[in-house]
């Protein structure tokens, strides 16, 4: 199957471009973010449009040029696909977005990172607590309740003297958020706090001896 490269990218008066009346996409909610990025990072990613200057993709990106006041935008055109292919591109490039999602603990550490770097990303619509908002509504789908006769679960609480720490860990190990239980029951144990360094400690030691018998 042959598949078509990218495009020469033109840089072009903002106003020989314009928007699909029919987008179906609301994207006002965005704009501001997009613009906030772009007047960051530049405009790296062009706006695609047809051959007759109508947006394909991007129409988001277009809403925050005319934010930021810009001329110029770049462009690539994509002279070399049918009306019907223009049709489908534009609804299937808005749609393969909506089945990415966060992994909340990888997230959570870039985000602590960078707030350690001095860069504030709500400027671009992240924030921490969203992060929080979505384990908690993770939560909500199981309501706790106490163990019946015979049932046992154990788990381990560890606990670190910093987020970064934690964090960490979290990515090293892809310990992520779990619902547990059945029918909506979440299945409560007993369990004990240790120090989290000293999980390090013995990962580092174990790792230390099994090193020495491999020699």
């Amino acid at each position: 199957m042959k598949i078509e490269l990218m495009r020469k990218i033109e840089v072009v008066p903002i106003g020989s471009i314009k928007p699909y009346e029919n987008n179906p996409r609301v994207n006002d909610d965005a704009v501001l973010d997009v613009a906030n990025s772009i007047q960051s990072f530049g405009f790296d990613v062009p706006i695609t449009v047809d051959r007759d200057g109508v947006i394909v993709t991007g129409h988001t990106r277009y809403k925050a040029a005319q934010h930021l006041k810009l001329k110029e935008v770049p462009v690539i055109r994509l002279s070399h696909l049918k009306p019907a292919q223009i049709k489908a591109y534009r609804l299937a490039d808005n749609k393969v977005a909506e089945k990415s999602e966060w992994h909340n603990a990888k997230l959570e550490l870039e985000l602590v990172q960078l707030e350690e770097l001095k860069i504030d990303m709500s400027a671009f619509g992240f924030v921490k607590e969203q992060v929080e908002e979505a384990d908690k509504s993770q939560g909500k789908k199981l309501d706790a309740m106490e163990l019946r006769a015979f049932e046992h679960y154990d788990y381990l609480v560890f606990v670190f003297d910093n987020q970064m720490d934690w964090l960490n860990v979290l990515q090293a190990f892809d310990i992520q958020r779990v619902d547990g239980g059945y029918n909506g029951i979440r299945k409560v144990g007993l369990g004990r706090v240790i120090r989290g360094e000293k999980l390090i400690e013995k990962i580092g030691r174990s790792r230390s001896d099994t090193v020495k018998k491999q020699k």
